[in-house]
């Protein structure tokens, strides 16, 4: 199954459509504008939350709690590196691995796909193609992709604060 996310380039705060293979709508994401950390709502068609994602606001290295139906399911964690940006998924038993700066990855379980992320070039604003290869992961991955990005987001626009 695939779900295309397509970021507006001037939204006040986050806020998307996250669509499915047919260009229908599937998932509204939106970011609360004035919050202490970053935080998302992740809704179904009919307005009901889903997924919830959280930053942890004091602490060294960007945290992220990921909530499915109100029950904390995972913690993001952005590890120490120098050169390239590596993430820990706790929790899930989730591995991360590829090319997070022009955002090729994968994340896994025990080596088999869990969800392959591709952006899509040349678009006007972000837009991603997740590839989930078991419906019953749909939402934590989105989830947690969508956690990813926040903490990509995050760093971009503190190194271009200073």
């Amino acid at each position: 199954m695939k779900l295309y996310i397509k970021q507006k380039v001037f939204s006040w705060g986050a806020k998307f459509t996250v669509k499915d293979e047919n260009g229908s709508d599937r998932y509204f994401v939106q970011g609360e504008v004035f919050s202490w950390g970053r935080k998302l709502h992740v809704t179904d068609l009919n307005g009901r939350e889903v997924a919830f994602i959280q930053q942890k606001v004091f602490s060294f290295l960007p945290k992220y709690h990921v909530f499915v139906n109100g029950e904390q399911i995972a913690e993001i964690v952005k590890e120490f590196t120098f050169l390239r940006p590596k993430y820990r998924i706790e929790g899930l038993g989730w591995y991360i691995n590829g090319d997070f700066w022009s955002h090729n990855y994968m994340i896994s379980r025990n080596g088999n796909p869990i969800v392959t992320i591709q952006k899509e070039w040349m678009t006007w604003g972000d837009s991603y193609e997740l590839d989930i290869a078991d419906s019953r992961d749909e939402i934590i991955a989105l989830a947690v992709v969508l956690t990813i990005d926040c903490v990509m987001a995050s760093q971009a626009a503190a190194s271009a604060s200073t």
